[in-house]
């Protein structure tokens, strides 16, 4: 009787079982089963921008219109631009010599001390040297003024010197003989020389500029 009943509990419910797994069978391998979503709803194209440059552009930049031939043809053209200036470095240290010999000539004027007449002398003795130095094989060293800078040079040295030794030297010795060229009279006279020599240098150098 037990018997009986087992076989019929098994009979009832081996259809459903088999349904289930033959209904199993048929999705294995495909996936999701259901509905999906649309979410293609959600998004919209796009066409790409086209970037704008953050200059304006220059119309006609090769254009042969808008170049303007170079006038070679026009003399002042050709001496600024084209022609290169050779006598520029030599003009302005021309320029410097001007500034400083009118120190020295405003150094005698005021009559300043000897250590300031000195400095100012020794400050334009050296310049002349480095500029005789550099230009002593060149064009340059014909010019007038070259050669009244190197006299001059010369010559503010001398009365420097002279200046110098007669401070130095004055208590000591008398003022006749040897020692007269030490007196205030000759001294003045000498700055007088070299102030004239001054001021005819420095006209000569502004009309070489």
């Amino acid at each position: 009787m037990k018997k009986l009943y087992i076989i019929l509990f098994i009979l009832a419910f081996t259809p459903a079982c088999c349904y289930a797994a033959r209904s199993m069978g048929n999705f294995e391998g495909q996936g999701y089963v259901g509905t999906l979503p649309d979410v293609t709803k959600s998004f919209h194209s796009t066409e790409p921008a086209e970037a704008k440059p953050v200059y304006d552009k220059t119309k006609q930049f090769n254009s042969e219109n808008q170049l303007k031939p170079i006038p070679r043809d026009n003399p002042a053209f050709v001496n600024i631009i084209l022609k290169q200036d050779k006598t520029s470095p030599y003009l302005n240290e021309i320029n410097d010599f001007i500034a400083m010999l009118e120190k020295i000539y405003d150094s005698i004027e005021n009559q300043e001390d000897v250590q300031k007449f000195a400095a100012r002398v020794y400050y334009f003795t050296k310049n002349a040297d480095y500029f005789r130095d550099k230009y002593l094989d060149k064009p340059e060293s014909s010019y007038i003024s070259f050669e009244k800078i190197m006299e001059l040079s010369l010559h503010a040295a001398t009365v420097s010197q002279l200046r110098s030794e007669a401070e130095r030297y004055s208590p000591y010795l008398a003022y006749t003989g040897a020692g007269k060229i030490y007196n205030a009279n000759n001294i003045n006279e000498q700055l007088e020389y070299l102030k004239a020599e001054i001021e005819q240098t420095i006209a000569i150098l502004k009309d070489a500029n």
